[in-house]
């Protein structure tokens, strides 16, 4: 479920320094599907999905649904950010809290994209819904994404085993509405 309540969708691209945060479009097909076949990727994920499928099921543009964000670095994307309501089949912590996920190409990892992208995601969560609790949830042996849920404030909520390794959720301290 991707319901983040009353957002506008798309917001206008955001900006980093070396980054732009944009709705999907028809040029980024090639790389949603490299993304989601990746084997190195989908490390921690369940295994990539196969790419005669996703070949056959990807519309000519990706969809657009409100917090999916494409990762754009000099026109080309490397990554997605996802911010979506976590469902009830998720952890009860969890459950009804804005959920941060996270996808780059290999060859984005190990330069700071994925920090850079995340906490311009998150500060737009911030402005958009000032005041959401923020959850992540990563398996504890994917050590570059506990470094990351480390470094975007995120703290422990609980340990758990699910899909057959311990998975690791977090959350981020809320930031309150301005008066």
């Amino acid at each position: 479920m991707s319901d983040l309540g009353p957002v506008a969708w798309p917001p206008e691209p955001i900006r980093t320094e070396r980054l732009v945060l944009r709705a999907p479009e028809a040029q980024d097909r090639a790389a949603f599907i490299e993304l989601l076949a990746s084997p190195e990727v989908h490390t921690y994920l369940g295994g990539p999905r196969p790419r005669a499928d996703l070949e056959r099921e990807m519309p000519g543009t990706p969809e657009r649904w409100p917090g999916s964000f494409v990762v754009d670095l000099d026109g080309a994307m490397i990554g997605q950010i996802l911010l979506r309501r976590a469902t009830e089949h998720r952890r009860p912590a969890a459950t009804g809290k804005a959920d941060l996920g996270y996808l780059f190409l290999p060859r984005a990892w190990g330069f700071g994209y994925a920090a850079e992208a995340c906490a311009a995601a998150l500060d737009w969560f911030d402005g958009a819904l000032p005041g959401e609790p923020v959850v992540l949830t990563t398996q504890t042996a994917n050590a570059a994404s506990m470094r990351l849920a480390a470094k975007l404030g995120f703290t422990e909520i609980e340990r758990f085993q699910a899909w057959d390794a311990e998975q690791w959720l977090g959350l981020r301290p809320t930031v309150a509405p301005l008066a």
